[in-house]
C-alpha cells in the first residue's frame, strides 16, 4: 500500500530548515539525478509577475484547450489540496500518481537538503516529462531569476504580468530590483509578453530584453486591452478583437485577458482561442462567488464572495471590483499573514466596505492575530471593525445584522484555501 501523499509531503517539509532559500543549485542537482526531465517537457510557457500570474495562466489554458490542445499546468500555492498544483494534460494529478512521483523524487534526492517548493517543482517536471501533452504552463513561485521553475533553457514564450512591491525580504526593496528578479525568466531570443508595468520596472525589463535579443510584446506599445460599452477590446498590429468581458470578475482581469490574448497570438492561435481564453477560464479564489456548500447555505440571503489577493495591488484590484458591482451593503471578513503589507492591502478597501471582521487564519504559523488585523483596519479607515473566532462565526454575526449583505472573505490565499476546504 503506497504511502499517502500528505505523509510524504510532510516528510519533504523537513529536508531543509527554510521554506524559502533562493538558489538553483539543489534543483539542478536533483534534476540531474533524475536524468533531466526538464529537457523533455512539451513547449513551455513561463509566467512571472507579482499579480495576475494565475488568472493569466488560466486564460491561456482555456484558449489552448478550446483549440484542441492538451496542456500541463503548474501553479502554486494550492488552495484546498496539493494536487491542484500539478495538472497533467488537463486533469489534476491523481493521488496514486502523486505519491509515486514524490517517492521517486525523495529517493533520488537521498535525504540531501532541498526546500519543499524545489523538490515538489522537480516532481511536477517529472510528471510532465512522463505524460504527453502539447504545451506546459509554468507559474513562477517567487521572483523569477532564482525560482525553482527557472531551469528551462528554451521556453516557447515567457510572460511577465504586472510587477509591484511584494516579498521584499527575498527580491529587493525597490520596484526596479524586483522587476530585475522577475526579468530573470527571459531567455535569449525567446519572445516575452509584458503586462502593464510602472515605468521604472518596465525600463529594467526592456534593458534585460535588449541584452538577450528578446522580442518584447509590451502592453501600451505593442498591444492594448480595454473595456468599451461592456465589451473587451483588444488591439495589436495584426488587428482588433471585440470580445465579451472576461468571466473572471474585476476590471484588472481586462489586462490579464490582454496578456493571455497577446500570448496566444504570438503562438499563432486564432480568434476563437482568444475568445475562449476570455469566456471559459476558471480560477478559484479570485473574486469567486460562493453559491453552494455549508458556508453559503448558513447565510442564504447573503451574497458571498472569496478572494485570495494579499498585497497592495491586490487590495486595489478588489476595491476596483467592488466599486463596479451593483450597490449593496458590503462587509469584509479578513485574515492575513504577518509577512504582508497589511496597511497597503487594507487602505484601498476602506472606502468600499461598511465593516471589517478580523479573523486569524487557522493552523497557519504565520497568521497575523485577529487583534493586529483589526488594529490595522482601524488605522486604514474602516468605520466599523470587530473580531471573530472563525470565518463561520464572522459570517453569522454579519448575517444577523444584515441578512441581505454582500460579504467578501479576503486577505490571504491560505485563508481562501481553508474556506474552500470547509465549504466542500
Amino acid at each position: 500500500m503506497p504511502q499517502p501523499s500528505d505523509e510524504i509531503l510532510a516528510r519533504l517539509m523537513g529536508l531543509h530548515p527554510k521554506i524559502i532559500d533562493l538558489t538553483l543549485d539543489r534543483v539542478h542537482r536533483l534534476l540531474a539525478a533524475l536524468d533531466h526531465p526538464e529537457t523533455r517537457l512539451p513547449p513551455v510557457i513561463h509566467v512571472a509577475g507579482t499579480n495576475g500570474k494565475g488568472s493569466t495562466q488560466a486564460m491561456i489554458r482555456a484558449g489552448l484547450e478550446a483549440s484542441g490542445k492538451t496542456v500541463h499546468a503548474y501553479t502554486s500555492p494550492h488552495l484546498a489540496r496539493f494536487h491542484e498544483r500539478i495538472r497533467l494534460a488537463g486533469t489534476l494529478i491523481s493521488e496514486p500518481a502523486l505519491s509515486a512521483l514524490l517517492d521517486d523524487c525523495d529517493a533520488a534526492n537521498g535525504g540531501q537538503p532541498i526546500t519543499f517548493f524545489e523538490i515538489t517543482t522537480v516532481a511536477a517536471f517529472l510528471a510532465f516529462a512522463r505524460t504527453p501533452a502539447d504545451f506546459t504552463l509554468l507559474e513562477v513561485g517567487l521572483g523569477g531569476r532564482l525560482d525553482a521553475t527557472n531551469v528551462i533553457a528554451k521556453p516557447a514564450l515567457t510572460i511577465i504580468t504586472p510587477v509591484s512591491i511584494d516579498h521584499q525580504q527575498y527580491l529587493g526593496e525597490t520596484l526596479p530590483e524586483i522587476a530585475g528578479e522577475k526579468a530573470g525568466i527571459l531567455k535569449r531570443a525567446v519572445p516575452c509578453v509584458v503586462g502593464p508595468q510602472q515605468p521604472d520596472g518596465l525600463a529594467v525589463i526592456e534593458e534585460k530584453a535588449a541584452r538577450l535579443g528578446v522580442p518584447l510584446f509590451v502592453h501600451g506599445q505593442h498591444w492594448h486591452a480595454f473595456e468599451d460599452r461592456g465589451r473587451l477590446i483588444y488591439q495589436d498590429e495584426t488587428g482588433l478583437l471585440d470580445l465579451p468581458l472576461p468571466n473572471l470578475p474585476g476590471p484588472h482581469q481586462i489586462e490579464n485577458a490582454g496578456a493571455a490574448i497577446a500570448a496566444l497570438r504570438v503562438l499563432g492561435f486564432d480568434d476563437l482561442a482568444c475568445e475562449a481564453a476570455v469566456t471559459k477560464a476558471d480560477w478559484p479564489a479570485r473574486m469567486q462567488r460562493l453559491r453552494q456548500g455549508p458556508l453559503a447555505q448558513s447565510a442564504p440571503g447573503v451574497e458571498l464572495w472569496l478572494d485570495g489577493g494579499h498585497n497592495p495591488a491586490g487590495g486595489e484590484a478588489v476595491a476596483a471590483t467592488l466599486s463596479r458591482m451593483v450597490q449593496r451593503p458590503t462587509h469584509l471578513i479578513c485574515g492575513m499573514l504577518n509577512t504582508k503589507d497589511i496597511a497597503g492591502y487594507l487602505r484601498p478597501l476602506a472606502a468600499q466596505a461598511q465593516s471589517l471582521t478580523a479573523v486569524s487564519i487557522p493552523n497557519e504559523v504565520n497568521t497575523l492575530p485577529s487583534t493586529a488585523t483589526a488594529e490595522a483596519a482601524r488605522k486604514a479607515g474602516f468605520a466599523q471593525v470587530t473580531e471573530a473566532g472563525s470565518v463561520t462565526q464572522a459570517l453569522d454575526q454579519i448575517a444577523q445584522q444584515d441578512p441581505q449583505a454582500r460579504v467578501l472573505i479576503c486577505g490571504s490565499l491560505y485563508l481562501a484555501g481553508q474556506v474552500l476546504r470547509e465549504n466542500g
